[in-house]
């Protein structure tokens, strides 16, 4: 797979491919923030894959407006077309239930949200399990976890979401995922455990 730097050169130099592998390798990241930020009661009306597919359509339209270099500059780019996205589709659904969307929206309150969240995720990974590989160096952080995240079974990745990204409280947790908070904490600990396996698996056939 073509580094991150490599694709955004020839993306700027015109190369329409290029900028779809290049989005396409952030996907699940841009999944995963949109995931943070969609609360719980617009979840049936309003899905993370939706506002991550308008981003991405949205991404490439106007990529001619980006003017940064970096994969650091391209991210926060994304982040905030992505921010802005989620403002829409909320409003929408808002105004659909007649509600005051004034107090409801807030773009500040969303990007605030999602830096915050793009921290958390990045703090994720286990410290035993940080090296210099290749793909950490090559590519940020968070997004390296944001794609061994989509390895996960489903509800290996949602209790993880829900209590490492979104820090809630165990009791809330299996609340919202129809657990017992012992069961919970057992999932929460199998989740752990097979995170850091994918960490290991992938820097060994690394090595």
């Amino acid at each position: 797979m073509s580094s991150a730097r490599d694709l955004l050169g020839r993306a700027r130099r015109g190369s329409k491919n290029s900028l779809g592998s290049l989005l396409q390798q952030y996907r699940n990241y841009l999944t995963v923030l949109a995931s943070m930020q969609i609360e719980k009661r617009l979840q049936p009306r309003v899905s993370p894959s939706d506002v991550v597919q308008e981003t991405m359509l949205r991404a490439h339209k106007n990529f001619g407006q980006f003017r940064g270099t970096t994969e650091q500059e391209f991210l926060a780019w994304l982040r905030q077309i992505l921010v802005n996205n989620l403002a829409k589709f909320v409003e929408q659904h808002m105004l659909a239930a007649r509600r005051d969307v004034r107090r409801e929206v807030s773009m500040q309150r969303i990007g605030a949200a999602m830096e915050h969240s793009t921290v958390q995720l990045a703090a994720l990974v286990p410290a035993s399990t940080k090296s210099p590989s290749m793909a950490v160096q090559q590519r940020e952080e968070a997004v390296v976890l944001a794609d061994r995240l989509a390895q996960l079974p489903d509800d290996y990745r949602e209790v993880l979401v829900l209590r490492n990204l979104k820090g809630l409280a165990f009791d809330e947790v299996a609340r919202r995922i129809d657990r017992s908070v012992g069961a919970t904490r057992m999932l929460w600990l199998r989740a752990i455990e097979k995170l850091r396996s994918v960490y290991r698996n992938e820097e060994s056939s690394e090595a």
